[in-house]
């Protein structure tokens, strides 16, 4: 397991880093970032993702159903002098009554979609929460790109590196990792994900069934996020590999700004 996870003060500075540098800039081409904004994120973990914003001005609100996260990330941001724009809940957020809240303008969601059980039922319950004009970024990993497991939060060095092996059949898959003797709770958390699995594809289906629009749209070969966290150089897909279903494979993180069809 990277040390990145365990130690979440560090990652919550790797999530705002990247968003800083690259999330931001990119919701920019359609929806300028000003303070007068309310910006949200579903399953926002620390906060990392929505310092920026905060140091924007923005009002901003994130919500997580693990309280332990939202404790930490309260006092991550406790000197921050914009704090009282800052709502930190913990909640599931079909839990949350969106009348408790303005609209929001932006939601962003970075690597969470590929957690949500029926991402399809998700989508349509996110429509409570938004605002007339919203737009929504959500950035994940395909589901069968070389890591769209998330196998690096394993504990074995030799499986947190090993690329594709969570596309292997369900038994196989298991079994390797009882093999390598991975813990109960990792092999749990894999197996969740490897349940909700996303690919590009269906991701598509689902907005076009939720009645959403893919106002912009970008294919990572190279994650944004890699720059901090493995100091490479951010690249997108290749032409040549930007084909339906084989860029799946090749595209370790793909962003999009999404928003409500007009009736």
């Amino acid at each position: 397991m990277h040390e990145r996870h365990l130690n979440r003060e560090k990652y919550f500075l790797e999530q705002s880093y990247t968003t800083a540098k690259y999330v931001i800039p990119y919701i920019n081409r359609l929806l300028p970032v000003t303070p007068d904004l309310i910006v949200a994120e579903i399953g926002c973990g620390e906060g990392g993702n929505l310092k920026p914003f905060l140091d924007i001005g923005c009002r901003v609100i994130g919500i997580d159903i693990a309280g332990n996260k939202i404790s930490n990330g309260l006092k991550f941001f406790d000197n921050h002098p914009g704090k009282s724009k800052l709502t930190l809940i913990a909640e599931d957020i079909y839990k949350v009554n969106p009348d408790t809240l303005r609209p929001f303008d932006l939601v962003i969601m970075r690597d969470t979609l590929e957690h949500i059980p029926d991402q399809d039922s998700f989508l349509e319950h996110l429509k409570k929460f938004l605002a007339p004009s919203a737009k929504v970024f959500l950035g994940f990993p395909p589901w069968r790109m070389p890591f769209g497991g998330h196998q690096q939060i394993c504990r074995n060095s030799f499986l947190s590196k090993l690329p594709y092996f969570h596309l292997l059949p369900h038994p196989f898959y298991i079994g390797i990792l009882k093999l390598f003797r991975e813990n109960e709770a990792t092999v749990k958390e894999l197996l969740e994900v490897k349940k909700t699995r996303i690919s590009i594809i269906r991701f598509k289906k689902i907005l076009a069934k939720r009645n959403y629009k893919i106002d912009n749209e970008v294919f990572y070969m190279i994650n944004p996020n890699y720059e901090v966290k493995f100091k490479l150089r951010t690249r997108k897909l290749p032409g040549i590999l930007n084909v339906p279903y084989l860029k799946d494979f090749f595209t370790t993180t793909y962003y999009c700004l999404i928003s409500l069809k007009e009736n």
